[in-house]
């Protein structure tokens, strides 16, 4: 690339953020390690997707591999390096390796040096600390912060971490053709699933017209990730952006607290590495409180994902207090039936 300083104004003038959830604007990333000096520098695409409900990394690396990879070779350039990482989790690889393989291979015979990391499905296993733990051969679980990857990553040395739409919509950038899109997976109880490319600045109501999916009942979201994002209530879509790593799970206003809670409680104790004892004894302590209480003790469950958001190593246990502060302030509380349940609660 002839002008690096060109690509970064291009980033920073496009509006490009994370889109693995954090939203972080890439141009500062990109930056803040540019001016790092170091004689190695990685970079790593991030295909783990192990959170529920989200599936376009699937869809871009099946639909628009090289896309992907192109953005990858562009980021490179810029660190003035040929070293990258694929990590992406066995599901996908098994599924996509017939497309994926050929375009490293052809990156490779041009003098970069790009290898796949194959993990096993995990939430946690996205994690930058964790993905950065995991290559090295390391247990995989969290690292401290700071320092940042961008700092101190992969074996000591600075590492940008993108996920796979990040660096898609780096190529579209690089190459004048991002449109101000994102992908958006739809799922629960709608006539049309799967993963649509929408404008980055719809409404859940916008987004779920235009890809047919608007239910013809009364319904509830859950939207930005279906462990650590928020719920709305219908008339809340109206005016709620697309948020996080871009999903939305329908429910119909019928579906029950032990239904949303059980699915919920058991990701969290399943996913958690155990590194650190709020996140492995909360979630454990979570899911036997729901089976053996009916009504729902909705103050312990409160208190304990606190607890878990407040004292949590990484950001899985931090991230419940979300999903279950949102579903009692918006689902809850204005369903008429169950109201009453968490007027009082300490949130």
């Amino acid at each position: 690339m002839n002008d690096l300083n060109e690509i970064l104004a291009k980033i920073e003038e496009a509006g490009l953020v994370g889109r693995g959830g954090g939203c972080f604007p890439t141009h500062k990333k990109w930056a803040r390690i540019k001016n790092i000096q170091s004689e190695k520098k990685y970079l790593v695409c991030n295909a783990s997707e192990g959170e529920p409900g989200v599936k376009k990394d699937h869809h871009l690396l099946k639909n628009h591999c090289e896309t992907v990879f192109q953005g990858m070779i562009v980021a490179m350039d810029f660190l003035n390096t040929k070293l990258g990482y694929l990590n992406i989790n066995s599901n996908y690889y098994e599924e996509l390796k017939s497309i994926i393989d050929p375009v490293v291979q052809n990156h490779n015979n041009s003098g970069y040096s790009i290898k796949i990391y194959i993990e096993e499905p995990s939430y946690i296993g996205g994690e930058s600390g964790t993905i950065l733990n995991s290559i090295e051969g390391k247990r995989a679980e969290p690292r401290l912060k700071p320092p940042s990857p961008s700092v101190k990553g992969l074996y000591g040395f600075p590492t940008l971490i993108h996920n796979v739409e990040t660096l898609y919509n780096v190529a579209l950038v690089h190459q004048d053709k991002f449109n101000h899109a994102r992908f958006c997976t739809v799922g629960g109880q709608v006539n049309n699933p799967g993963v649509y490319e929408v404008a980055d600045n719809l409404t859940v109501k916008q987004a779920l017209e235009q890809t047919n999916n608007w239910p013809e009942f009364p319904f509830f979201a859950h939207i930005g990730g279906n462990a650590c994002g928020e719920f709305i209530t219908q008339e809340q879509s109206e005016a709620q952006e697309l948020c996080g790593s871009g999903s939305i799970e329908i429910y119909n206003n019928s579906t029950t607290s032990h239904q949303i809670l059980g699915t919920l409680f058991s990701f969290y104790k399943k996913e958690s590495c155990g590194k650190c004892m709020p996140c492995k004894y909360g979630s454990y302590q979570l899911v036997e409180l729901l089976k053996e209480n009916e009504p729902v003790p909705w103050q312990k469950i409160v208190n304990i994902a606190k607890t878990m958001n407040q004292t949590s190593f990484c950001g899985l246990g931090k991230a419940i207090f979300k999903p279950i502060s949102t579903y009692i302030n918006n689902v809850v509380k204005n369903n008429p039936e169950y109201k009453n349940e968490v007027e009082s609660l300490n949130i």
